[in-house]
């Protein structure tokens, strides 16, 4: 037993618990095995999926099932297996088709399993795969695989905005549709989140709504920034988590998690 038992810190893992390089720094390392030692629970809420963020699960202090492709799935990587599944409806290879067939200059990338495929890559798609650092299959919607555990739809931002509201309009009922950055759309099933799914990690873990906190830096964030019962964003976030109301700390760059548990230590016994 410890200040921190019965307590979930769950993090947004790109530009919220590190930054370019993807290592976790010092300080951060520091605060987050302090959290864990004084018996808190930390995962990772990430819009990467299983495949794209394995390299890294071992190389951060997280002691729970993992938030993976912005809810879709919840993971576990020390027994290795599937805790809970939400994947894209099967009529997702249909629509985005569709989708495609009227804006031609999206790339959209969909995951399989293991698996990365993807539809019209374009220059957008090349930055993403590069960061992720995954290889993939060209392929027509219709002849990839399936089912899809989320869909990275890509281009200039203006451009994401019509397909958003494309998908809103026609499929509201079907998909989630949000922005991971300003030039990556992250299309998932409609009941799949990161604050949906946070909670019912939290439900799993027999953790009370009040004694859940969450960190993100953008669009895709929010609805689990929603759960928390302070919702912290780091200084480099988007403006759109700002104009949410977000409690703004410092940069991702600058320990950001370390602030975040400085004032959990605070508000948990000093």
């Amino acid at each position: 037993m410890g200040k921190f038992t019965g307590v979930l810190l769950a993090s947004d893992f790109d530009d919220t618990l590190v930054g370019d390089s993807c290592v976790l720094s010092p300080a951060n390392r520091a605060a987050l095995e302090h959290f864990t030692a004084e018996g808190g629970v930390f995962t990772v809420s990430t819009g990467r999926a299983k495949r794209t963020f394995a390299p890294y699960a071992h190389t951060v202090p997280i002691n729970a099932p993992v938030v993976l492709s912005n809810g879709a799935m919840l993971y576990d990587f020390s027994a290795d297996r599937v805790v809970v599944d939400l994947p894209l409806p099967a009529t997702a290879a249909a629509d985005l088709t569709a989708l495609s067939e009227e804006m031609p200059e999206l790339g959209i990338e969909c995951y399989h399993g293991d698996d990365v495929y993807i539809h019209r890559p374009n220059a957008h798609t090349q930055r993403h795969v590069e960061r992720v650092k995954t290889t993939w299959t060209e392929r027509a919607l219709l002849d990839m695989p399936t089912p899809w555990s989320k869909a990275v739809i890509q281009a200039d931002h203006e451009a994401l905005l019509k397909a958003q509201k494309i998908i809103r309009d026609r499929w509201g009922d079907r998909y989630e549709a949000i922005f991971s950055n300003a030039v990556l759309l992250e299309c998932t099933a409609k009941t799949a989140s990161k604050g949906g799914m946070v909670l019912k990690l939290a439900e799993l873990l027999g953790i009370d709504r009040a004694n859940i906190y969450c960190a993100g830096d953008n669009q895709n964030d929010i609805p689990m920034l929603a759960a928390s019962a302070i919702p912290f964003a780091p200084g480099n976030c988007a403006q759109a988590v700002k104009d949410w109301g977000a409690t703004v700390l410092r940069p991702c760059e600058e320990d950001f998690i370390a602030q975040v548990v400085g004032i959990l230590d605070l508000r948990y016994g000093g």
